[in-house]
């Protein structure tokens, strides 16, 4: 069956730097744009960033352009999130994801589970001082 499992979340102050990975069986990893979105506490699910199947092509939510960068290892069947200069408003639980009926390039709009294909049970990143 479809697994996403998501690694490398924790406590971090601000300004901090984490590396998030997620883990893919069950699906052809190669095969499908992957994403990062979060969810904070008490809020609805965040679109976060986008990559290609490729990889060459990524594309980052206004608020973390600059400071993350999505990457992925085809051969691996990982995805990963490198995050730099944390921020407190990052706390949050984050997912991986795969592609559902329609890709994600670019929203602002509050996404739904629906939205995506499947998801993992998500890492938490919590950013204070």
């Amino acid at each position: 069956q479809v697994q996403l499992v998501e690694s490398g979340g924790g406590w971090v102050q601000p300004g901090g730097s984490l590396r998030l990975s997620c883990t893919a069986s069950g699906f052809a990893f190669s095969d499908s744009w992957m994403y990062w979105v979060r969810q904070a506490p008490g809020k609805g699910l965040e679109w976060v960033s986008s990559v290609n199947t490729g990889g060459d092509s990524t594309y980052y939510a206004n608020s973390v352009r600059g400071r993350f960068t999505i990457s992925r290892d085809n051969a691996k069947s990982i995805l990963y999130l490198q995050m730099n200069r944390l921020k407190p408003e990052d706390t949050a639980r984050y997912f991986c994801a795969s592609e559902g009926k329609d890709t994600i390039v670019f929203t602002t709009d509050p996404l739904q589970w629906t939205d995506l294909g499947a998801w993992g049970q998500g890492t938490q990143v919590a950013v204070s001082s």
